[in-house]
């Protein structure tokens, strides 16, 4: 046992120091979730369907918000987006020691019919 003490306390720490050192990703790494609001529609979905109650929708002042500190990064708001405006990245946040609440101003506008012109509605086809 001794022989393992000494060893531990020669070797240095066990862990990575991120940020300083940057974690290990593979395939599977789920990182944290983005939002486009370019894209979004603002059907309710995504936040729905998140299991920790991280996402905020709130149609009538158009804004889309996250808590980090809640969010699981499970995935499942960026599955059920049918429009993508969600979408996971590898890359992990900075560490943060207050909540951190990301509000997005949703810009999509909804486009307009083309009106038909008073000569094309009569001629058939």
């Amino acid at each position: 046992m001794t022989k393992t003490v000494l060893r531990n306390l020669a070797g240095g720490p066990a862990t990575r120091r991120y940020p300083a050192v940057p974690a290990r990703k593979s395939p599977i790494t789920r990182g944290h979730v983005v939002f486009n609001p370019a894209t979004c529609r603002s059907c309710g979905l995504c936040s729905r369907r998140c299991p920790s109650g991280a996402i905020n929708l709130d149609k009538e002042a158009n804004f889309w918000e996250i808590d980090r500190m809640r969010c699981i990064a499970c995935g499942e708001c960026v599955e059920d987006c049918p429009f993508d405006s969600l979408a996971m990245e590898q890359d992990y946040i900075q560490p943060v020691v207050d909540r951190m609440v990301e509000r997005y101003t949703i810009t999509y506008v909804k486009p307009e019919k083309p009106e038909k012109k008073p000569d094309e509605e009569g001629k058939g086809g």
